[in-house]
């Protein structure tokens, strides 16, 4: 579990933050009256979720990508929208309603994440493979 948190904090930041945001009642706002604004914020939170792991998955590996990160990146992002959703549904005292167009829009945002995270990551593991993780460092205990 260290290793997770130490490799890629951003990622586990995100999680946290978006389980907050999802059973914590959302007060009305001046935003509210934005139409759809529930699922635009759903698709941003997820998308950039998927792209902040593939950045520190690029950041970390210098191989190509693995089975292991796509279930990371694509898999349990679907799968922790479908458990928000339940939890908001039967767990917030109904200050929070699950709705299932939100799960779509957290897989919407998974699926742009792919799309921005995947060439992020081959970018940054070619840094790291040639050297420039570390800006001009080229300590092999820093690669």
């Amino acid at each position: 579990m260290y290793n997770i948190l130490k490799s890629y904090p951003l990622s586990v930041l995100s999680i946290v933050v978006i389980w907050v945001l999802c059973l914590i009642p959302i007060p009305e706002t001046p935003l509210s009256d934005i139409s759809m604004i529930d699922k635009w914020t759903h698709f941003v939170l997820y998308g950039g979720l998927c792209a902040i792991v593939w950045a520190e998955y690029g950041r970390q590996h210098t191989r190509p990508l693995n089975k292991q990160a796509w279930i990371f990146t694509l898999l349990l992002p679907v799968i922790m929208g479908g458990l928000i959703e339940i939890v908001q549904a039967t767990c917030t005292g109904g200050t929070r309603s699950g709705d299932i167009m939100d799960w779509v829009a957290d897989n919407i945002g998974v699926v742009l994440g792919q799309l921005i995270g995947i060439p992020l990551a081959l970018t940054l593991s070619k840094w790291r493979k040639g050297g420039q993780a570390c800006g001009n460092c080229r300590n092999e205990d820093h690669r």
